[in-house]
C-alpha cells in the first residue's frame, strides 16, 4: 500500500532533455464539467447554494461536541477541536500505518529473477493480443482488452531506465527484440509507447555505463530498430497529437543513437532518414513547429558524425537548398528563445557541416555563398557570428583557396578587416583570425588577391598589424596565468600523476584562449614573412615588453609539436 510520502513525491530533477510540448486543447476544460440526467451541469468538488426559507431561530453550522470529563487539547492555533475520530477509525488507522511501515521494509527486489518473470509475462502478453487480433479481426472489441494489457506491459518497461546494470540481461533473454517487435504493430498508439519506451532506455540522462548501453542498443539494432523507425514515419500522420508526438520520440531515438558515429553513418548509409528529414525541414509553416526545428537538429548531428553523410547530402543539392533557407534570414533575426532561431541554428551547423567537405565548397562557390556570408557580416545580427563561422569553415584546408579569391573578388577585405578592428567574444575572435590565417596561406604569392590583402595591413601605419598584436597579447596573458598555475601543481606530482593530468592541463590552456594565441601568432609570423614594414612593426610593438620574435617562434614549434599523428598532417602542411 502506498504511503503518505509515496503519494506526494517531489518531482524527478530538472533534466536537459527536450521534450515535446503537447498543445491545450481548449475542449479539454469544457469536458471538466459533466451534466446529470436531469440537464443540470455538475461540478467537480464545486458548492452550490440553494434558496432556504429564512428563520432567525435556525441554528447555523455544526452542533458543538457535548461536555466530556477528559476534553481533548486543541493545538496551538486553535484549528481542531478534538481528534474528530472514533476510537475503531483510530485502531483502523494505526493498522494502516503498521503496514505501510512493513511496505516499506521490505521494497521489491529488482534483480534478474524479476527481470525474467517480467520478461516471461511481456512475452505472453504480445502472443496473446497477437492470437485474439487474428481470431477476431473483424471485432475488435475481442481484442481490445489483450491491447491495453500490452500497453500497461510496455510502459512497465519504463522502470528498467532506473536500473541499467540489468541491460546486459534485458539484450540477452531477447525482450528487447520483442519490444522493438512493437514497432510493427497494426495499433500506432502500441507502436509510439514502444518507441518511447526506447527512448527512455537509451537516454544519455540514464547513468549507465558504455558497455550496458551498447548491449541493449545492438540488440535493437540487431531487431531492425533503424527501419522500423523509418516505418513508421511513413504511416504517422502529423495533424493528429499523438502521432505527432510520436514523430517526436522517433526524432528523440536518432538522436540517442547517433551518440555513437558508426551508428550515425549506417543510419545514413542504410536508411532514406537523410533525404527525409531535409524535406521535413523544408515544410513551409506559419510557426516553425518543434518537429521541423528538431528534424534540422537532427540531420545537422547525421551530418556532424560521418563524411558519407555530408557526401550525401551535398549530391543531393543540399548545400544550394540550404542556403536559399538562410537567405529570409540574411537581414531579418528570428524571435529569441523561439523554435525558428534554433532552426536557423541549425540551419547554419549544416551547411557549415558541408562545406568541410571539398565538394561542398564547391557547392558553395556556386550558389554565391560567399556573397551571402558577406552581407549577413555586414547587415546581420543574429547571423553575423555564424556566417563569420561559415566563412572560417568554407577558406579553410588545402581545397579553400578558391573560396579565398573569391572573398577578395567579392569585396569582403573591407568587411573582415572592419570587423578585426572591434572587439569580439573568444568564438568569433578564432573564427575571425582563422580566416585571416586562410588567406595569407592559401591566396597565390604575388597574385593581386594577394597584393590587396597585405595592402591592408600596411594601410593607415600597419594599424591592422598592431590589433592583431593587441589580440596576441591579451591570450598571452591569459595563458600566461594558466601556465603558471599548472608549473606550481607540476611541481608537488610525480611523473606518474603529470602524465594523468596532462589531458586537464591541455584542457585548461584552451579555455584561456590557446588557439586564439597560436593562430594569432601564425598570422603575425605570414606578415613578418611577407613584409619588411610589418616585420619592423611587429619587432617593435615585442619590443616593448622585452621580447622578440622568438615567442613567435617558440608558439608555432609547440604547434608543429602536438601534430605529431598523420590525422595532422593537412593541419601541419596548412601552417
Amino acid at each position: 500500500m502506498a504511503s503518505i510520502d509515496d503519494l506526494f513525491k517531489k518531482p524527478n530533477a530538472p533534466s536537459n532533455k527536450r521534450k515535446f510540448e503537447y498543445s491545450h486543447d481548449p475542449k479539454a476544460v469544457y469536458k471538466a464539467t459533466k451534466i446529470d440526467a436531469n440537464g443540470t451541469v455538475k461540478s467537480n468538488g464545486t458548492a452550490t447554494v440553494e434558496d432556504l426559507p429564512e428563520d432567525d431561530d435556525m441554528e447555523a453550522g455544526p452542533a458543538l461536541p457535548p461536555d466530556e470529563p477528559n476534553e481533548i487539547i486543541d493545538d496551538e492555533e486553535g484549528r481542531f477541536f478534538g481528534g474528530g475520530i472514533t476510537n475503531d477509525t483510530a485502531d483502523v488507522l494505526d493498522f494502516i500505518d503498521k503496514q505501510d511501515q512493513g511496505d516499506d521494509a521490505k521494497p521489491e527486489r529488482i534483480d534478474a529473477a524479476w527481470l525474467r518473470k517480467l520478461a516471461l509475462n511481456f512475452e505472453r502478453k504480445i502472443s496473446k493480443n497477437s492470437e485474439l487480433r487474428a481470431k477476431f479481426e473483424d471485432d475488435p472489441k475481442k481484442f481490445m482488452g489483450s491491447e491495453a494489457d500490452l500497453d500497461a506491459d510496455i510502459k512497465a518497461l519504463s522502470v528498467l531506465s532506473e536500473h541499467p546494470d540489468l541491460y546486459g540481461e534485458f539484450a540477452k533473454i531477447g525482450c528487447v527484440a520483442s519490444l522493438v517487435s512493437l514497432l510493427s504493430h497494426e495499433n500506432t498508439d502500441i507502436a509510439i509507447d514502444a518507441i518511447e519506451i526506447i527512448n527512455e532506455l537509451t537516454d544519455e540522462d540514464v547513468e549507465t555505463q558504455q558497455e550496458q548501453w551498447d548491449a541493449v542498443v545492438d540488440a535493437m539494432l540487431e531487431a531492425d530498430l533503424a527501419s522500423l523507425l523509418f516505418d513508421n514515419i511513413t504511416r504517422l500522420d502529423e495533424t493528429n497529437e499523438s502521432d505527432r508526438a510520436g514523430l517526436y520520440h522517433i526524432l528523440n531515438v536518432l538522436e540517442n543513437l547517433s551518440s555513437r558515429s558508426a551508428i550515425s553513418e549506417s543510419v545514413g548509409k542504410d536508411t532514406p532518414f537523410i533525404p527525409w528529414l531535409f524535406k521535413r525541414m523544408q515544410h513551409k509553416e506559419t510557426t516553425v513547429s518543434q518537429n521541423k526545428q528538431y528534424s534540422a537538429e537532427i540531420l545537422a548531428i547525421l551530418l556532424q558524425s560521418s563524411s558519407l553523410n555530408r557526401t550525401k547530402l551535398i549530391q543531393a543539392d543540399g548545400v544550394d537548398i540550404l542556403l536559399q533557407l538562410l537567405s529570409s534570414y540574411r537581414k531579418r533575426d528570428p524571435a529569441k528563445g523561439t523554435e525558428e532561431e534554433e532552426y536557423v541554428e541549425n540551419l547554419f551547423d549544416c551547411v557549415t557541416c558541408c562545406v568541410d567537405e571539398p565538394d561542398g565548397k564547391t557547392k558553395l562557390l556556386e550558389a554565391e555563398g560567399i556573397e551571402l556570408c558577406l552581407i549577413m557580416l555586414r547587415e546581420g545580427k543574429m547571423s553575423k557570428p555564424r556566417a563569420l563561422r561559415l566563412l572560417d569553415h568554407a577558406l579553410g584546408g588545402t581545397a579553400g583557396a578558391a573560396c579565398c579569391e573569391k572573398l577578395v573578388e567579392a569585396a569582403g577585405l573591407k568587411t573582415v578587416f572592419s570587423i578585426l578592428m572591434k572587439k569580439h567574444d573568444n568564438q568569433s575572435t578564432a573564427h575571425l583570425l582563422g580566416i585571416l590565417s586562410s588567406l595569407l596561406r592559401s591566396l597565390p604569392a604575388n597574385s593581386a588577391p594577394r597584393i590587396r590583402l597585405l595592402a591592408k595591413f600596411v594601410e593607415k601605419d600597419y594599424e591592422k598589424v598592431a590589433r592583431a598584436m593587441q589580440i596576441r597579447r591579451d591570450y598571452a596573458s591569459r595563458v600566461g596565468a594558466v601556465d603558471r598555475e599548472i608549473e606550481s601543481e607540476r611541481g608537488v606530482l610525480s611523473a606518474e600523476r603529470r602524465e594523468e593530468r596532462a589531458d586537464e592541463w591541455l584542457s585548461r590552456r584552451l579555455d584561456a584562449g590557446l588557439y586564439n594565441l597560436q593562430t594569432a601568432d601564425v598570422v603575425l609570423a605570414w606578415l613578418v614573412a611577407e613584409d619588411e614594414g610589418a616585420r619592423r612593426r611587429v619587432e617593435g610593438l615585442l619590443g616593448e615588453r622585452d621580447e622578440g620574435l622568438e615567442v613567435l617562434r617558440g608558439t608555432l614549434q609547440e604547434q608543429l609539436d602536438s601534430m605529431g599523428s598523420p590525422a595532422d598532417e593537412e593541419d601541419r602542411d596548412d601552417m
